[in-house]
Formats: structure tokens, sequence, C-alpha cells
């Protein structure tokens, strides 16, 4: 398995390409050395979504790059051939935070929307009491779910695009800086 990795990761490098693994890191090719390697040191969140609302989490993701975070989205992370159920979650367990975008569309859709939010909740059971990690989002006016409604609280992204994600960026900064300190 590693020599399998390794060699993937030199194809990668001497086609001139970054390789980038999953919460690890990305290796660049380099003139020089012949590659350099970045850890991951970005906060990882994990995007939850239905397809139909892939528009609006891209867009999300975006701000969160540009903000610094590392945003996991199965259409851009997913391999062909790769086992989807068990890479994401492994995304989800290796995520600083899950957030979780509620829209017309995804609240009575069945399938991997919900089997996500599942999963991230039952990760959350295993973290401290007072650890922010799953983050309901309205996409529009929708009902949120019950159980999300009765432990966590949600923030609006509309109709004020600015005004929802500038809570959401002020809460995760605040509680990386948070985490850190506790680690200290």
């Amino acid at each position: 398995m590693i020599d399998r990795l390794s060699q993937i990761v030199i194809r990668g490098l001497a086609a001139g390409k970054a390789v980038e693994i999953d919460g690890l890191g990305v290796f660049y090719p380099d003139a020089v050395r012949g590659f350099r390697f970045e850890p991951r040191r970005a906060p990882q969140v994990f995007l939850a979504y239905a397809k139909e609302d892939q528009p609006a989490a891209e867009r999300l993701s975006g701000v969160l790059e540009s903000a610094g975070f590392s945003a996991w989205m199965d259409v851009r992370k997913l391999l062909p051939g790769q086992n989807w159920p068990r890479a994401i979650e492994s995304a989800i367990e290796a995520s600083d935070f899950f957030v979780a975008c509620f829209s017309e569309n995804s609240v009575n859709k069945r399938g991997g929307f919900q089997a996500e939010i599942r999963y991230a909740l039952d990760c959350a059971r295993r973290m401290p009491l007072d650890q922010i990690f799953v983050v309901p989002v309205r996409l529009n006016n929708c009902r949120v779910p019950r159980p999300i409604q009765r432990e966590y609280q949600y923030v609006d992204l509309f109709p004020d695009w600015q005004r929802g994600l500038r809570r959401v960026l002020h809460m995760m900064r605040r509680e990386v800086a948070r985490r850190a300190q506790l680690a200290a």
C-alpha cells in the first residue's frame, strides 16, 4: 500500500502536478529538491449539501478557502472508483467542522445528505461538549429538522449572504483559536 501510494505521488510530481493527500498535506514539484511538502495547516470543513444545491455549496467553499479554511466537497475530492461512503466518513472524522447546508431541496430528500448528517451527529457526540463541530446553515427559508433545532443554533445565509457568512467565519476562527489555546 505504501509503495503504491509513493508511486502515485512520484508520478504526479514527475508530471509537474501537485499531489494532495487529504488530511496530510500537499507535495509540490520543486526544480531544485525534486519536491517540497506543505503539511495541512488549514482547518478542514466538510460541506454536506444536496446535489441540487451544489452551486451554493461551491460558492460557500470558495469563501471558506479564501478565509484560510480547507473545504471538503465530494465532487472535488472523491476519486473515480473510490469507496465513496467510506471516504466520506473518513473526511467527516478528519474535519474540524461539519457544515450542513439545509434547503428546501435537502430537508425532505433521502440519501447521502441525510446519512452524512447522521454520521456527523454521531461524531459530534464523541467530542467535548463545549466543542463546536456541527454548523447548520440555511440556504433558503426551509424547515430545519427538529433534532437539529433542539441541539444546534443554525445560521441563515439568506436574505443576507454576507452577514450569514461573517457569523460562520467569526465562530470558526474563534473556535480554532480556542482549540489551539487548549492544546498549548
